[in-house]
């Protein structure tokens, strides 16, 4: 018997991995390369809500995870993944700076929001108005760590890439059975894909397409991430990526001529210089209703778990969320309400009834 098979690899499943490794359990991933989202995702972390110039969730516990946590991966899977940069905002208006000003004075936005007007030009960038700076910015190779980690769980014998049968998966006392695999939880990481699992496909994951653009800008040299109303995220060398759209009806991985145009029309209204298109990617963000994660055991077999709803923010939240699960699987620990699956349990009880 093995202690846990982890359905899928996104950002949240290879997070819970990692929290297994350092705890000495053994484990089997199934993954089927369904799920796009952390494939095609920026990556990038930012500890600010900046449409109500708040703080993220645990934003400072996060980021504090978030370092060692990608650091170790890198060391692991011998990538570069981390890329601390600061993220500028770019104003608009007299009024939006006053804005950013009154946030900054705000002692939880203290440690992410600098307080200087940052005036000097860009060349290639109007900023007619200046930018604010956001501290301890910065984005993750999502794609790289998905490859990687995806390329060291097969050296390891310890992933299957295949589609998991629902059907076949046996609930008993002590376990799950699946296959003929023993073993004593299963943790469903499956992104978007969790509207397709029987178990917990009760949970108000909705899902929010994102499109994104990666570009060649010759001449543009930036070393920070640039946010207006789509952001400019530097690859190294030339190259950017340029996001995102926020589209919910359309679930499918397929970029669309619509969202090319938006992303676009919005880069011109601040990026002077040309540029070429070199990829256009799209995936189904995992969000829920009520923009908090899905954490927690299934309100009736207790052996069945699941890691969702991270939304665009996966690279901050998966390593404490994972932390937080794993401590509440085998340690007896707590959850938050706001993150914890309970909080759906009427919702559950009337599907049920």
């Amino acid at each position: 018997m093995i202690d846990f098979i982890v359905v899928g690899s996104g950002l949240g499943g290879i997070a819970f991995c990692e929290q297994l490794v350092r705890n000495d359990c053994s484990f089997l991933v199934f993954d089927d390369n369904s799920q796009q989202s952390s494939n095609i995702a920026a990556g990038m972390y930012n500890p600010v809500i900046f449409k109500r110039y708040t703080s993220v969730w645990k934003a400072q516990e996060q980021l504090d995870m978030l370092h060692p946590f990608y650091k170790g991966l890198e060391r692991k899977l011998s990538v570069k993944l981390d890329y601390s940069q600061s993220i500028y905002r770019r104003f608009f208006s007299v009024e939006e700076q006053n804005s950013w000003f009154e946030a900054a004075d705000k002692p939880y936005l203290q440690p992410f929001l600098s307080t200087n007007l940052i005036k000097d030009p860009i060349d290639g960038i109007v900023s007619d108005f200046g930018f604010g700076e956001v501290k301890q910015g910065g984005w993750i190779h999502t794609n790289l760590l998905q490859q990687k980690y995806l390329e060291h769980l097969k050296s390891t014998g310890q992933l299957k890439e295949e589609r998991f049968d629902y059907d076949e998966l046996e609930i008993q006392a002590d376990g799950v059975v699946y296959k003929g695999i023993q073993a004593k939880y299963i943790v469903f990481c499956e992104g978007f894909g969790l509207h397709s699992n029987p178990f917990f496909d009760y949970l108000p994951l909705v899902g929010t397409k994102g499109e994104v653009l990666e570009i060649e800008v010759p001449g543009l040299e930036l070393d920070v991430i640039i946010k207006a109303s789509v952001f400019l995220l530097p690859l190294g060398g030339e190259k950017y990526k340029v996001g995102a759209t926020y589209k919910w009806k359309d679930k499918t991985n397929i970029p669309t001529e619509a969202s090319r145009v938006e992303l676009e029309q919005k880069l011109r209204t601040f990026l002077t210089r040309p540029y070429k298109v070199l990829n256009h990617l799209a995936g189904v963000r995992p969000t829920v209703t009520d923009r908090h994660p899905l954490l927690g055991r299934h309100p009736e077999h207790d052996k069945l778990f699941v890691l969702n709803g991270l939304g665009s923010r996966g690279v901050m939240m998966a390593p404490y969320l994972s932390m937080l699960l794993f401590d509440y699987i085998t340690k007896n620990g707590s959850l938050d309400r706001e993150i914890n699956i309970e909080r759906f349990l009427k919702k559950y009880r009337l599907r049920s009834s």
